[in-house]
């Protein structure tokens, strides 16, 4: 099966580089794909296997019963799972996840698959920081771009905020549509509290997605979204675009070498205000402190850690990390 991992700093030289051996085990991995065969060793199974995929924020339940009503229904492919959070787990989501391999023709054809793999670490952090500050979100307007198959984050805020509005995009047609899939579930289910939430697809460089969305939110999220080289200055522009006068995006992501700096460079041309933070909450970054010292094996703070940035369009957001008065 050919899933993705950690991702790589690209077109950097100060970004910590993939080790030739395990370069070579992932072409040997893809040949294989290609000729319609399974990895024939236990190491080359885990090439394909993320080495740190979770900071803990969630639990995650298998939801069988869900599988077979689907599976007598005709439903697609994927488990369906309950996201519980477990700082506050009055709040969980039921995700259809794990949509099987990845094709080669989606791979070499479709937008950015990535988010076709499984919930990135950062989204898993947005997804508790909006969780964590619900009021932020009460009575407005809010998007979630690159969610991914599940948009966790973005369907977090429409479980548990009193918005007036969610969508949920990404740039790859079959991660939207499973995030419908996931949507119409919830609310079958009764956790859905946001009057109004849908999806579709958003490719920040197609002018035809973003100009209709123009200058329609007062939040913009998103997690890891950062390091392809060719989507990173129109994810700024989408951005700047999107948010109404005065809005602010919330985006998390690791720095991936000099990616993050570069996205914040791009920003900043765009005429974004940036605010920056490394330790913006005491559970996530003890948990990042105590990997960095037992198991840097797995611990990349590098790939691993997301950044939060705060981009407003117009005034300067107020610091998220002191409490208002």
């Amino acid at each position: 099966m050919l899933t993705n991992n950690d991702r790589c700093p690209q077109n950097n030289t100060d970004a910590t580089e993939c080790k030739p051996e395990a370069a070579k085990a992932r072409w040997s991995l893809l040949r294989q794909v290609l000729k319609q065969r399974q990895p024939d060793s236990d190491s080359m199974q885990q090439i394909s296997v993320r080495r740190f995929s979770s900071f803990n924020l969630f639990t995650r339940t298998r939801v069988k019963e869900l599988d077979r009503e689907e599976s007598r229904g005709g439903g697609g492919a994927g488990q369906w799972v309950q996201y519980t959070s477990a700082s506050f787990p009055q709040y969980s989501a039921f995700l259809r996840d794990n949509l099987g391999p990845l094709k080669v023709d989606e791979v070499l054809t479709s937008f950015d698959n990535t988010g076709n793999v499984c919930v990135w670490p950062s989204e898993e952090v947005l997804a508790y920081y909006c969780l964590k500050t619900p009021d932020v979100f009460r009575g407005l307007t809010v998007c979630e771009l690159g969610g991914g198959m599940t948009c966790l984050a973005g369907l977090m805020i429409a479980i548990a905020a009193d918005v007036k509005e969610v969508l949920l995009s990404d740039g790859n047609e079959k991660a939207i549509q499973n995030v419908r899939s996931v949507i119409e579930r919830n609310r079958k289910m009764g956790v859905i509290k946001a009057a109004s939430v849908s999806s579709c697809v958003v490719r920040w460089d197609s002018e035809a997605d973003v100009s209709p969305l123009e200058g329609h939110f007062d939040i913009v999220i998103c997690a890891d979204c950062v390091f392809l080289d060719q989507y990173r200055a129109s994810l700024a522009d989408a951005i700047k675009r999107l948010l109404k006068l005065n809005g602010r995006a919330i985006v998390f992501a690791p720095r991936r070498g000099s990616t993050l700096n570069q996205f914040c460079s791009l920003a900043e041309k765009a005429g974004l205000f940036i605010r920056r933070y490394e330790n913006y909450d005491e559970h996530i970054w003890n948990f990042h402190s105590k990997m960095k010292r037992e198991k840097k094996e797995i611990y990349d703070e590098n790939i691993h850690y997301p950044v939060l940035l705060i981009l407003t369009k117009g005034t300067p957001a107020p610091d998220p990390t002191r409490k208002q008065t």
